[in-house]
């Protein structure tokens, strides 16, 4: 369906959505976990639940009820020969670290995606894998693939600055192995919080991680344990949140913990420094409308950011430079592309560069009709540009927000938002 929106004051308090990020390492790791995990408030969207298919698929037990997962793991096996292909449709964080968990299961695992997902690099952590001993096969590098293990370790040599979840299913599937794993990083990392997330995560589950001047260790023949995970609010959704109170009104977004590991927290210190007035009390965050001031950021860890740090930037009073996020051409569309364009379609003065792009604001920006690509931060993004446009703004495809924030619409109604589907 299509998303009309139009010129809107928002104004509220609204829960953020639970981390996508956290209930896909809760859901894995409880799968790898020898007994029962309950992961209390995870985010069931597309995206997950691809992930959480693909766990029952290999094996794990999965018990649904409301609000709340209980998994009990510990032996995870391939399909039978022949059986089940694992479809990860749009999800590059489920492809990437169930394949990584694949190489260390004993026989052959099958992989696909819908057409975005089969167009997006796999190459790296393949290559990867198959140093580690597995058997890869694949057109091209990129999905549909098969992954047969196991793999036992050993060392292995990878980009760091493609993607981080690359970094992520070496780590995760490293325990497995009888032999240890010596990851090497032959370029610096980027999107770091979400490997520190990682580790984080791994350790809370009884496995441990040891940092080396150029990568990781990981000791083979850890196991596992159980544990039970309440997901905390998403910092990545709530930046929309942010967004939307800082050009149009005010608002209060709860469930936030400050402790927590996400990189994308930095939502707020990027806020600050483009004067937003903002104020914390404890897991809530509160943001109100002021006049903003051009600042330049350095977004190589919390690419995730990027659409709706553009946005702010075209309304704030200057040129504003965002950089050092090239692996955003990898992401579910190339987002420094998309986002340019449908900025500059609602009149927004944006220079689209390697790594990011120059915009200067303040600009009025009008009603456009704009593609997503099929990209949930794309579609959130052009929304929250929508209401501070003059005229409608018409979005293709207002479903693609179910992969990360499935009541992003709704929410945005509650807070007094004019949206309609049509």
């Amino acid at each position: 369906m299509k998303l009309i929106v139009s010129r809107s004051n928002l104004s509220g308090q609204v829960r953020a959505p639970p981390s996508k990020s956290h209930t896909h390492r809760a859901f894995l790791l409880a799968a790898l976990s020898r007994g029962e995990s309950i992961i209390s408030s995870p985010l069931l969207g597309e995206d997950t639940c691809v992930t959480l298919n693909a766990v029952t698929t290999l094996g794990a037990d999965v018990s649904r009820e409301e609000n709340r997962i209980t998994i009990r793991g510990g032996d995870l096996h391939p399909p039978t020969p022949g059986g089940t292909v694992i479809n990860c449709k749009n999800s590059g964080t489920s492809i990437r670290m169930l394949a990584g968990i694949a190489s260390r299961l004993n026989g052959p695992t099958s992989f696909t995606g819908d057409s975005s997902l089969c167009s997006r690099p796999m190459k790296p952590l393949l290559d990867a894998l198959s140093e580690l001993g597995a058997g890869i096969i694949s057109a091209g590098g990129c999905a549909p693939f098969t992954v047969k293990g196991p793999a036992l370790g050993g060392d292995v040599h990878i980009r760091g600055d493609v993607s981080s979840q690359f970094i992520s299913a070496l780590l995760i599937s490293a325990p497995l192995g009888t032999k240890d794993t010596c990851i090497h990083l032959t370029t610096p990392l980027t999107s770091k919080p979400y490997v520190e997330m990682t580790i984080s995560t791994m350790k809370k589950h009884g496995v441990s991680v040891e940092t080396t001047e150029d990568g990781y260790i990981v000791r083979g023949g850890q196991k596992y344990q159980p544990a039970d995970v309440l997901v905390g609010g998403d910092y990545s959704s709530a930046a929309f949140l942010f967004a939307a109170a800082a050009l149009t009104g005010e608002m209060t977004v709860s469930g936030l913990d400050p402790a927590d590991s996400q990189g994308d927290q930095a939502v707020i210190t990027i806020l600050e420094t483009f004067g937003a007035d903002i104020s914390r009390t404890g897991d809530t965050v509160t943001v109100r409308k002021t006049p903003l001031t051009a600042a330049n950021f350095n977004l190589a860890d919390v690419p995730d950011l990027f659409p709706i740090i553009a946005v702010l930037a075209s309304q704030a009073k200057g040129t504003s430079r965002l950089y050092g996020a090239a692996h955003l051409r990898f992401k579910e569309s190339d987002r420094i592309m998309s986002t340019a364009q449908f900025l500059r379609a609602m009149g927004a003065d944006i220079c689209e560069t390697d790594d990011g792009c120059i915009i200067t604001g303040p600009v009025e920006l009008a009603g456009a009709n704009i593609t997503t690509f099929g990209d949930h931060r794309i579609m959130m993004a052009a929304a929250i540009a929508g209401l501070i446009a003059d005229g409608q703004t018409i979005i293709d495809d207002s479903d693609c927000c179910a992969v990360s924030y499935p009541d992003f619409i709704r929410d945005m109604q509650r807070l007094g938002a004019h949206m309609r589907e049509e």
